[in-house]
């Protein structure tokens, strides 16, 4: 019979580092950035809310659509400067040059830069879902808005069953 030698020098090695993947994995899937996370959605969702609602807590049609329009608008701001740029790498801007001419510059980060490994997945999946699942919405809103006849901007704000 023969016997083995228990001074082995050889070790367990995980293969292709599988051990250093789950454990960069745990890190990429937690949120790094949760302030800028909740405000990504907080102002999308707010306005979805307030438009749904908005009947039960004014019958003003303007402040209804002023207080959406203001929503939205400081959802575009958030997204453009912070959480764009935060949760997933993107940064863009205008630049007027000396001929006078628009150029939009849209930048991202590279995917070897070692800024592209601090970009969480949960935080990427929240924005891109953020920034698709709310216009998707919009859009089915407006459709059944327009199907039910309910299209409040052609009329003149009284009631005419009178």
């Amino acid at each position: 019979m023969l016997q083995q030698d228990s001074n082995d020098d050889t070790e367990d090695v995980s293969l292709f580092d599988a051990e250093e993947e789950t454990s960069n994995r745990q890190k990429k899937s937690q949120v790094r950035h949760p302030v800028a996370s909740f405000f990504h959605l907080l102002f999308r969702i707010s306005a979805i809310v307030v438009y749904l609602l908005c009947e039960f807590f004014s019958k003003s049609f303007i402040a209804c659509m002023v207080t959406i329009i203001l929503l939205l608008s400081c959802d575009f701001w958030t997204v453009k400067n912070v959480t764009g740029r935060l949760m997933v790498g993107l940064r863009w801007w205008n630049h007027i040059d000396e001929d006078g001419k628009s150029h939009w510059v849209f930048e991202s980060r590279k995917a070897s830069s070692p800024e592209s490994k601090a970009i969480s997945e949960a935080e990427s999946r929240i924005f891109w879902l953020g920034l698709i699942a709310c216009p998707v919405l919009w859009v089915i809103f407006a459709f059944s808005a327009l199907f039910s006849f309910k299209v409040k901007w052609l009329s003149t704000g009284e009631d005419q069953t009178s």
